[in-house]
């Protein structure tokens, strides 16, 4: 087995001999009470090569009846990870079944596992070592600020041309991993891939030159803030982390200097930590699990300079009576001219609670003002619920969607299903252009709200569905009219579901697709699966990738989105697919062209509404989310629970 990453190393105990006090001191936050899930945990070896977590679950939860808690892995597509259980006996029951179980052509072996140490005890240890001094000598040059840039925005100090050039290479050597892969599992087309990187610098398809953000500082539309101790000033501050649990950090920052976060958020910033201070209630701890206050998200509107606040606690012991009191006083303290003046419109309080398996993540509760705050994207105006996805830099989704439409090559005759559509915005953008629109996204606000951005910008060729992509896919395309689909996928961080992929290879009607990936390096999966051979699952003709366009949403950050145009490999010659393939050469005039585009969505949406055919009645599933962090979620979704072995990154970008 493979040396295990940092964070899930495990510290074999010789039973014979006695523990000292110092590696006692690390396993102490077992017995510290409250639940941990390093106590019954299990180690899985030998898994398949490919294979999701959420695909793992379902095995293990609903097929052989397990009651995992927890999946832990070093890294994506590594071939053995920890799962963790609520109790000995489910640890137990565990390891029999999955032990010498067979799945995907591979035999399992499960076995138990020893508890991980706690990491901030072990961080303290390795301070003596002489990398960790080296390292913190470097550290202790620079300022607390200076710490921060480097951890949220690395590229703070770099010019932004120059930025502009790291994430082109970057992207470039991502692309080549994947024409790689492509070249690997399917032979027939590798003498038209090699000829093809003679014309494009070494790949099989066109890379076009990175599109700028229209504005680079103060970009971030949303923003969540982690609440703890300055380890400076030793006050309760709202800020970032200057690191992980699992590094051993837990002071948080201030972030008054840092560029990509707007002076509005700051000043909301500045008046929510005015209300921890005065409280008598202290941050919550991830030491010990002790205090209250968690997290602070802000909302900026752009468009209308509004303010949606979202603020975030562990209750510990209070009673339903101090809960109301202080939902009393927030809104109180919101209510001031000083939070008028910053345009706070919107106020929300969300109590965490630890959940148990199968459990809703819990869910923010109204305290004042509207319900919603609203931006605009290309002239269309969208109104953004607490919880509902929306592109963090409301400037760059207007050079993103207007590059979006022009790679599609959209027509009138035209169907685009627009998959994890989020608030509705990609489909709205595309409506003016093709016959219908059809959208999936898993957050039912988020379709909710979806169905209220088209209503309120007049158009009428749009649906809305709520699920899964894998699960209501089929559903979906049954009822899309025409035999020319555009697909337009702008999946989580983790990319999109395997069987939402082999729906979308298997229905010959879908012709493009326009792939949006926020993290190309967890999308490569995606991008292989949708362009190798057909086969008894993905018996639809393959994708080939035709342009890639790297856009840089996230200035001084190492992150940057990149679409990809795909088309059907068996409808390369025909008229449609040539002029996606066409459209536009050089790209870069599009962004330039942004306000214009901009101006003739506007003028047209009167002219462009379809009227909506009468429709089946559709049942529409709703589907509970879970965190990634990933996730990673969506953004887009995030576990909130934070223990020794699992802590909530609250900074969505970091």
């Amino acid at each position: 087995m493979s040396e295990t990453n940092e964070s899930v190393t495990e510290i074999k105990l010789d039973s014979e001999n006695q523990e000292t006090p110092s590696i006692s001191e690390e396993y102490a936050y077992l017995d510290r009470g409250g639940f941990s899930s390093e106590k019954f945990k299990i180690e899985l070896r030998g898994m398949p090569k490919f294979y999701g977590i959420a695909e793992l679950k379902k095995l293990m939860n609903q097929k052989l009846g397990l009651n995992t808690s927890k999946i832990k892995r070093p890294k994506n597509g590594s071939h053995w990870l920890y799962a963790c259980f609520q109790n000995d006996e489910e640890r137990n029951k565990a390891i029999s079944v999955l032990n010498g179980y067979l799945w995907k052509g591979k035999t399992l072996i499960a076995e138990e596992a020893k508890p991980a140490p706690d990491p901030l005890v072990r961080k303290r240890k390795q301070e003596e070592d002489a990398t960790q001094i080296k390292k913190k000598k470097e550290n202790e040059n620079k300022s607390q600020e200076e710490r921060l840039k480097d951890a949220v925005t690395p590229f703070w100090n770099i010019p932004y041309e120059e930025q502009l050039k790291l994430k082109e290479k970057e992207i470039k050597n991502l692309l080549m991993k994947f024409d790689n892969e492509v070249w690997k599992v399917d032979k027939g087309r590798r003498r038209e891939i090699e000829s093809n990187r003679k014309l494009h610098k070494g790949l099989s398809f066109e890379l076009k030159a990175i599109e700028k953000s229209p504005i680079t500082e103060g970009y971030r539309n949303k923003c969540e803030f982690t609440v703890g101790i300055d380890d400076e000033t030793q006050k309760p501050t709202v800020g970032f982390r200057l690191g992980s649990y699992v590094t051993g950090t837990v002071g948080v920052a201030p972030i008054m200097g840092l560029n990509h976060i707007s002076e509005k958020t700051k000043k909301a910033v500045l008046l929510f930590q005015e209300f921890v201070r005065k409280s008598s209630m202290a941050p919550f701890s991830p030491a010990d699990f002790s205090g209250y206050w968690r997290y602070l998200t802000v909302r900026e509107s752009s468009y209308s300079g509004e303010i949606m606040l979202i603020i975030a606690m562990h209750p510990q012991n209070l009673t339903v009576e101090e809960l109301d009191e202080l939902s009393k006083q927030l809104v109180a303290h919101f209510s001031s001219e000083e939070a008028v003046a910053c345009g706070v419109k919107s106020l929300y309080f969300e109590v965490i609670r630890k959940r148990r398996v199968g459990e809703d993540a819990s869910k923010p509760t109204h305290l004042m003002g509207s319900t919603h705050i609203t931006d605009s994207i290309l002239g269309l105006q969208f109104r953004i619920s607490a919880e509902a996805f929306f592109q963090i830099n409301t400037a760059g989704a207007g050079v993103l969607y207007a590059l979006a439409v022009a790679l599609s090559a959209a027509r009138r005759g035209d169907t685009a299903l627009d998959i994890c559509c989020g608030t509705g915005t990609i489909g709205l953008c595309f409506a003016q252009h093709c016959n219908k629109v059809l959208g999936l996204e898993l957050v039912a606000e988020a379709v909710q709200d979806a169905k209220a951005n088209a209503e309120l910008n007049n158009i009428e060729n749009c649906e809305f569905f709520t699920g899964k992509a894998e699960d209501i896919l089929p559903s979906v395309l049954a009822r899309a009219p025409g035999d020319d689909i555009i697909a337009i996928v702008d999946p989580p961080r983790a990319g999109l579901h395997m069987r939402a992929v082999t729906q979308l290879r298997n229905t010959e009607k879908v012709k493009r697709l326009v792939y949006m990936s926020c993290s190309p390096a967890s999308a490569i999966k995606n991008f292989v699966d949708l362009t190798r051979p057909s086969s008894k699952t993905l018996r639809g003709a393959p994708f080939v990738p035709v342009r890639a366009v790297p856009v840089d949403m996230f200035p001084h950050t190492k992150h940057v989105e990149l679409l990809i145009l795909f088309q059907r490999e068996d409808a390369s010659n025909s008229k449609v697919c040539t002029e996606a393939s066409e459209a536009p050469n050089n790209i870069a005039e599009t962004s330039e062209t942004t306000t214009e585009a901009s101006e003739a969505i506007t003028d047209n949406v009167e002219t462009s509404q379809m009227p909506t055919e009468a429709s089946e009645a559709q049942t529409e599933v709703a589907v509970s989310s879970e965190t990634q962090a990933n996730v990673e979620t969506s953004e887009k979704s995030t576990e909130k629970h934070v223990s020794p072995d699992n802590v909530v990154n609250t900074n969505d970008d970091v």
